[in-house]
């Protein structure tokens, strides 16, 4: 098999109270570059937005486990490291499979915070409160007042409505526990990663500075949690909000995050 060279492939994974199709723009773009890109659902949300909403028991059934075995199968099929992408809960995923030795480079945009990141500023805490307030809750949806507090607060309220009815499904209330309680409970839980693997490929986090959900200030101790010989970096956009890939300019973006990979991209050296 060949490894060596570039990547030839792009991973986009989603996060929580969206689904893969919260990457359309970002895929077709990507391809017109010549990747192959992948934008792989959860187990279970293979389906429509209408019908994750009309029917969330596969949000209700699915595990942290289950999310990261699976996305963990689907890169290391692949013939070359890809290019790793996760925006919200799919940075979490991100920065798993690059601890475990999967990607040649990742990029995380308003990712979750991995265990051990303790920053909660009120806008998060706000934004999670639909959560909070259910803790036994296995689906939580979000009116669109909620969702546009955590997700789409710079964007008109026309577009809001519109993104809301296009992309949000509930979030797994049962995954979203578990990353809060993981930070008291003893030794390593499942959305750990471990800050000195000098092995990690480079690591970029996005950030959108508006950001009521994950804020920078979420972005900034995550990054500077990572204490291991290997890149870590961390680039901040004024006035960008949660749905960062789905916000006017997104382009600018897009492009900076694949630039920045491919010149950080980390190949195995070929082999015959």
């Amino acid at each position: 098999m060949q490894n060596a060279g570039k990547p030839d492939t792009i991973v986009l994974i989603h996060g929580f109270w969206v689904t893969p199709r919260s990457w359309e723009h970002w895929i077709k773009r990507y391809e017109s570059r010549g990747y192959r890109v992948l934008a792989p659902a959860y187990p279970g949300f293979g389906v429509e937005v209408e019908a994750l909403n009309q029917d969330p028991s596969p949000i209700e059934r699915v595990t942290s486990l289950q999310i990261i075995e699976h996305l963990e199968n689907l890169v290391k099929e692949l013939d070359k490291p890809p290019i790793l992408m996760g925006h919200s809960a799919g940075g979490v995923f991100v920065q798993i499979l690059l601890d475990r030795g999967y990607g040649a480079v990742g990029v995380v945009m308003n990712s979750a915070p991995t265990e051990g990141v303790l920053v909660t500023p009120y806008s998060q805490l706000k934004s999670a409160f639909p959560v909070l307030a259910h803790p036994g809750k296995k689906a939580v949806g979000l009116t669109h007042a909620q969702w546009h507090y955590a997700f789409t607060n710079t964007f008109s309220d026309e577009e809001s409505q519109a993104l809301y009815k296009r992309y949000h499904v509930p979030a797994s209330g049962t995954i979203f526990w578990e990353s809060i309680l993981a930070n008291v409970k003893p030794g390593r839980q499942e959305l750990s990663v471990n800050y000195q693997n000098d092995a990690r490929a480079p690591l970029l986090f996005i950030s959108g500075e508006a950001d009521n959900l994950m804020p920078p200030s979420v972005q900034r101790s995550n990054a500077t949690h990572y204490t291991s010989n290997t890149i870590t970096e961390l680039k901040e956009y004024e006035g960008y909000a949660h749905l960062l890939p789905a916000q006017k300019g997104w382009e600018q973006i897009a492009d900076y995050a694949l630039v920045w990979a491919e010149q950080h991209a980390r190949m195995p050296a070929a082999t015959t």
